[in-house]
Formats: C-alpha cells, sequence, structure tokens
C-alpha cells in the first residue's frame, strides 16, 4: 500500500477516483504487524492510510470521488470501539467481518464531512452477492447455506448471485453518476442510495442505522489516527 502510494505521488498527477476494494472475509484470527486483527486492520485501517497518502493528489484533481467497499455483512456487528481488535474478548469471525465493514460505512461518512470543502465527496457502497474468492476462509458448511459448492476445486452457485460486472456496477455508478453530486457520506447498493432500516432488520438490504451514526464516524476517525500514528488533517 505504501509502495502504491509512493509511485503514485512521485507521478504527480491528480487522482479522481480512489474506489478502495481490498477486503477479507471470515479468516481464522489473525493479526498485522502491529497486532491489530486482520479484517480490521485490511477492510478499515489500510483504506483509511491509503486515503491519508493520497489526499494531495485527491484534492487536486478538483473533481474526485472516493468509494469505499462495504457489504450488507455490516448489519452483523456495529463497533466496538473499547475492542476492537479482539485483544480481551472472544473472537468471531464474522462479528469481526461486521465491525471491519460498519467500519467503512463510518469512514465514508465521516471522510465526506470533513473533505465537502474540498469538493470530494466519498461513498459506501454494499456490491450485492458476488461469487468471488472473498469467501476462501469459508467452510463448506457455510458454503451450503448460501448454495455454494466446491466442484473439483472451482465454486459454483445455485444461483442469486450477481455477475462480476453488476457487482461492480454500484461502485461504478457511486464513482461517476451525476445523480449523486452534493449527495456524498451514503451508503448505497444496486445502484441507489439505501434506506436506513432498524438495527434489529433481518432484510438482505438496507443500512444499519449505526452505521450512518455521525458520533461513530467521528469517534472511528479518531481512533483511526491513533491506530495509524497517522494525524489525517483533510
Amino acid at each position: 500500500m505504501d509502495s502504491f502510494a509512493d509511485a503514485f505521488l512521485k507521478s504527480n498527477r491528480p487522482l479522481d477516483i480512489l474506489i478502495h476494494n481490498a477486503g477479507l472475509s471470515g479468516p481464522p484470527l489473525t493479526r498485522d504487524e502491529r497486532g491489530y486483527e486482520i479484517q480490521f486492520a485490511t477492510n478499515h485501517l489500510g483504506h483509511f492510510q491509503l486515503t491519508e497518502r493520497l489526499w494531495n493528489p485527491l484534492k487536486k484533481s478538483g473533481n474526485a470521488r472516493v468509494v469505499a467497499y462495504s457489504s450488507i455483512g455490516h448489519r452483523v456487528a456495529a463497533m466496538d470501539f473499547n475492542e476492537p481488535n479482539f485483544n480481551n474478548r472472544p473472537y468471531d469471525k464474522w462479528v469481526a467481518y461486521g465491525q471491519s465493514k460498519t467500519a467503512t460505512c463510518l469512514f465514508a461518512l465521516e471522510f465526506d464531512t470533513r473533505a465537502q470543502a474540498h469538493g470530494v465527496p466519498a461513498f459506501a457502497v454494499h456490491p450485492g452477492a458476488v461469487l468471488t474468492d472473498l469467501i476462501r476462509y469459508m467452510s463448506g458448511e457455510e458454503l451450503k447455506v448460501w448454495g455454494v459448492y466446491r466442484e473439483n476445486g472451482v465454486l459454483r452457485a445455485s444461483g442469486g448471485f450477481k455477475s462480476l460486472e453488476a457487482g461492480a456496477a454500484t461502485a461504478i455508478w457511486c464513482a461517476t453518476s451525476p445523480q449523486l453530486n452534493d449527495k456524498g457520506g451514503v451508503y448505497c447498493e444496486d445502484c441507489d442510495i439505501a434506506r436506513v432500516v432498524p438495527a434489529d432488520d433481518n432484510s438482505p438490504s438496507g443500512v444499519r442505522p449505526y452505521a450512518v451514526d455521525k458520533a461513530a464516524a467521528e469517534a472511528l476517525w479518531r481512533l483511526s489516527e491513533k491506530l495509524t500514528n497517522l494525524q489525517f488533517r483533510v
């Protein structure tokens, strides 16, 4: 990540679109070299740090957008600001994943608030269910719940999954559509702004209130600066 940022900065080019697409889902408890839980570190902190490194090229564009891949998985868990890295609470891989995707939503909300003066909106995206290598840590029993199976080492599904192109559509819409002018900070799905639903809603769509909470977004920003040792002054 830092090597990529260094190379881009050396080019002295403006940056028009930054899409956060790196992700992990459901690995066993793993920590990065700093000791941070790997899903939170990859799905949120890495994106936070990359955006900080590329902030000047984004400003230089004059018409940039930031798009952060979240997931309907955010419905599993809100941010735990006391124990984000599972140091003293039992590790649950899906709670960790859900927390990291809630963090993605909160990052987009707070970045958008801070970057408004520079005209750099941010959006959180749920791409929909897409059959990719993201599910590589899931067991056969877990895959079966989603109608997915492995055939000669190849993942197959009985239905209900989007194509890769359809999975990319909402991110591209957020990155380019004039329909979203002056609408930054929102959570989008199926090329539309998602509705806010109750936290205990079991439907496979909508954004939960804790993922669009302004106070939580501010708290996450402060925590992210502390954990990355960056003073990200947008």
